[in-house]
C-alpha cells in the first residue's frame, strides 16, 4: 500500500469518525469531495469573544499525512494573533516536527503523528479563547490584544457578526 493509499484511508477513517461522534464546536466535510481538502465550520465558543461566530476553514493536508501536518486557513476574515493576515493559522502542533531553529518551541509542542482532525481543531478552538501574543502570526492584532484591548475586542465581535450574516 502507497504512502498515499494509507494518509487517505486514514484521513477517511478519522472523517467517519467525526461524522459518527460529532465534537461540539465544529463539523468538517470534504471539498470537492477531495480526502485531502476539508471544509471546516468553527463555530465561536461560548464566553470567548468570538462567541456567535461562525468561521469557515481549508484544513490542506499533505500526501505524507500523518507524518507531516496538515495546513489549517481560515476562509472567513479573522482578526487574531495567532493567525496570519491571510488567514493561514500559526499554532505549535501544525508546525512540522523536530526542534525549532528558533529554539521557541519544544519538539513535543510540535506536530507528532498522534494528532487528528479533532484534536487540530479543539487545539484551534483553545487558540481562539486563549491567544498567544508572545509568537504573533499577526502583529498588528498582537499589538492591539496587548495594548488596546478595546479596539481589538470592537474589531473581533464585529468580524462574529459579519460571519453571522454571511454563513
Amino acid at each position: 500500500m502507497s504512502l498515499a493509499d494509507q494518509s487517505a484511508l486514514l484521513l477517511s477513517r478519522q472523517l467517519k469518525d467525526l461524522q459518527r461522534n460529532p465534537v461540539e464546536g465544529f463539523s468538517a466535510g470534504l471539498v470537492d469531495d477531495n480526502i485531502y481538502e476539508w471544509e471546516i465550520l468553527i463555530i465561536g465558543a461560548s464566553d470567548t469573544l468570538y462567541e456567535g461566530g461562525f468561521f469557515k476553514a481549508r484544513l490542506s493536508f499533505p500526501v505524507s499525512y500523518p507524518v507531516m501536518p496538515p495546513t489549517m486557513r481560515f476562509i472567513t476574515e479573522m482578526y487574531h494573533p495567532n493567525v496570519y493576515p491571510d488567514g493561514t493559522v500559526c499554532i505549535s502542533i501544525l508546525h512540522p516536527p523536530g526542534d525549532d531553529k528558533y529554539g521557541y518551541e519544544h519538539a513535543s509542542e510540535r506536530w507528532s503523528p498522534v494528532h487528528t482532525v479533532e484534536t487540530i481543531l479543539i487545539s484551534v478552538i483553545s487558540m481562539l479563547s486563549s491567544p498567544n501574543d508572545e509568537s504573533p502570526a499577526n502583529i498588528e492584532a498582537a499589538k492591539d490584544y496587548r495594548e488596546n484591548y478595546p479596539y481589538f475586542k470592537k474589531r473581533v465581535r464585529r468580524l462574529v457578526r459579519e460571519s453571522a450574516e454571511n454563513l
